[in-house]
């Protein structure tokens, strides 16, 4: 024992005055700074990975070229020159009409003359009967039918609030049975639900998905102490996910689609690690109408033990009635075992007003953890179920009214009609050899592209006959969502596509104000960065 210590005791000695005989040659500063510089290189080193590791060689290699680039006395200032020619471009006059918008309060008020005046600036809006994908899914005009009953609804309740719900008892109860018949469509009394499916109404699919996302983070942060939380969508998924990202300091993975433009299961899987919280299926996406192999993400989910949220935002109110017709569509509910969460927008296809959607969830013990309880405020002890505290229940009213006056018969109908007529569209698009659809569609969207023509110049014709159809990337494409609008118009749709495509054959090209050249430039662009700067400019400037 005394033998080791000692035998020891002379190594460190002769290690010591063979090190400061080492380091003797060396500055003082030299050797405080070795060390420090060291740090930094490691730390420069590790961030470079990061990136590398989060967005890929090629995209990290470009990032620092064009950064490099606008170091280059005057190349900034260029750049932003040309950012701003395509921003004025993509807003197209909308400055000049913001010119005789009010800033200040009249010092007179209008008293009921405002409504006169509200006529006259609303008669400025584009004519959307018939002629926008989406946007409007009602029938008819807005002065009759179904129109007239959800505003009179709306009306009837403009006032109340469900944050007080000891005095609006009535909208309280109108919220609560808007989700269970919600749940109910999704499979909550079957036995693979649980039993305990419950929810809550929120603004639209947005807010849905946030809170999805943001009780995903929170419970699986409670479940398997995940503080780095990772979730990971397909390229399809909606935008509100790059959103709920932000917003909850979540990193974001985004994979690509397979080839029948399918989240891609074997993609997903490969990217799950001990961080991740979530994975997402789409039922449809919204870029192309294609449901994502639910049950085979509800699987992986499960075998992981993470959350899945499927969007039924554009679904949750054709797919129960698409199956009960008898159209092949695959599980993607709740009875899917893995399903943690499902949003399902009421004002699409559920035909309510504006501002209505419900976000569902598995169990209680899921859903506690989206609610926010504050027990130190001086205002009193307070809890509040979704992001926004005051809300309209005017809307809810509304859409327990459209909800209560459809009933299942009036959904069934409603998607018999929606159904064929995107049969027909896809039908009639097929006919025209210069197109093709992408993928397979399972519902109400179709989404077109061509091999042979530039396909936003087709989009540009179709503009100015009126139509008001949404441009995609990755392909290039447009699409249509039906909605009960287009019931009267499908063959008009199908003309006017037919006579765009014959005028871009004839005569290829951009036309006079249009948006083709700005979206294909957007598209080949590889600095994205450049066209969120784009974008963010654009936005800056127009709200």
């Amino acid at each position: 024992m005394d033998y080791s210590s000692s035998w020891l005791n002379s190594f460190l000695v002769r290690f010591r005055l063979s090190a400061n005989l080492f380091l003797s040659q060396f500055e003082p500063l030299a050797l405080l700074l070795a060390p420090l510089l060291t740090l930094f290189i490691a730390r420069l080193l590790h961030s470079l990975l990061s990136v590398i590791h989060e967005k890929g060689l090629k995209a990290t290699v470009l990032a620092l070229f064009m950064r490099s680039i606008k170091l280059v006395p005057g190349v900034q200032s260029y750049i932003d020159a040309e950012k701003q020619k395509v921003v004025d471009k993509l807003q197209s006059g909308s400055k000049s009409k913001k010119e005789h918008w009010r800033t200040e309060l009249p010092t007179t008020g209008l008293g009921v003359g405002v409504i006169e005046e509200m006529k006259d600036v609303k008669s400025n809006d584009a004519d959307w009967k018939g002629k926008c994908s989406g946007t409007v899914y009602i029938g008819g005009s807005e002065s009759e039918g179904h129109f007239s009953l959800i505003n009179e609804a709306c009306s009837m309740f403009a006032h109340t609030n469900p944050l007080h719900l000891d005095v609006f008892q009535s909208v309280a109860r109108f919220e609560a049975e808007v989700v269970a018949m919600t749940a109910d469509l999704l499979g909550c009394k079957e036995k693979a639900s649980g039993g305990q499916v419950c929810g809550n109404m929120t603004s639209g699919g947005t807010e849905s998905i946030l809170l999805a996302v943001k009780t995903s983070r929170d419970y699986m942060k409670a479940k398997k102490g995940i503080t780095r939380p990772e979730m990971i969508i397909a390229e399809s998924a909606h935008s509100a996910y790059d959103k709920a990202a932000q917003y909850f300091n979540i990193k974001l993975r985004r994979v690509p689609v397979n080839k029948e433009f399918k989240a891609d299961v074997k993609v997903i899987r490969k990217q799950i690690n001990r961080n991740t919280i979530l994975i997402v299926g789409s039922a449809p996406g919204y870029p192309h109408g294609i449901i994502d192999p639910i049950q085979e993400l509800g699987k992986l989910a499960d075998s992981y033990g993470i959350c899945l949220h499927v969007d039924l935002c554009l679904g949750g109110f054709v797919l129960p009635f698409a199956l009960k017709l008898g159209y092949p569509i695959p599980p993607f509910d709740f009875t899917v075992r893995g399903v943690t969460s499902i949003s399902a927008d009421v004002h699409k296809y559920g035909l309510a007003p504006k501002g209505t959607s419900v976000v569902l969830y598995r169990n209680h013990d899921i859903r506690k953890h989206q609610f926010v309880a504050v027990t130190e405020w001086s205002g009193g002890l307070y809890v509040s179920p979704t992001i926004a505290g005051s809300r309209p229940g005017g809307v809810i009213a509304g859409a327990w009214a459209a909800m209560m006056s459809l009933g299942q018969q009036g959904y069934l109908e409603n998607t018999r009609k929606i159904m064929e007529v995107s049969k027909m569209i896809q039908k009639g698009i097929k006919e025209i050899p210069e197109l093709f659809i992408i993928g397979n569609p399972d519902m109400t969207i179709v989404a077109f592209g061509s091999a042979v023509l530039d396909i936003f110049e087709v989009n540009d014709i179709m503009s100015g006959k009126g139509w008001h159809l949404n441009a995609l990337q990755r392909p290039n494409s447009i699409h249509i969502c039906v909605t009960l609008q287009h019931v009267p118009v499908v063959d008009a749709f199908l003309q006017d596509l037919r006579e765009a495509v014959q005028t871009v054959k004839e005569n290829p090209g951009p036309i006079s104000g249009g948006l083709a050249p700005i979206y294909g430039a957007a598209g080949r662009m590889p600095d994205r960065g450049m066209v969120q700067d784009l974008l963010v400019n654009y936005m800056d400037g127009t709200c």
